[in-house]
């Protein structure tokens, strides 16, 4: 006697996997390129962030203590 398969009416699932997103992993690349394209469109916005003077002493006190 022929034994009968049982089909599922949906497809199998493997049980502990989730693969939804929660809305940040969206939300917070979608802010950064809005971010990045809003420098490219005005770059007048965008300083360049200059070395201080507190790094130059620091990396000189450095140098001599490497020296000594």
């Amino acid at each position: 006697m022929p034994v009968r398969t049982h089909t599922r009416p949906h497809p199998a699932t493997t049980g502990g996997v989730d693969i939804r997103l929660p809305w940040w992993a969206l939300a917070l690349p979608a802010l950064a390129f809005a971010v990045l394209l809003a420098l490219i469109l005005n770059p007048s916005d965008a300083h360049a962030a200059g070395t201080g003077p507190a790094i130059t002493q620091l990396l000189e006190r450095a140098q001599r203590l490497l020296a000594r």
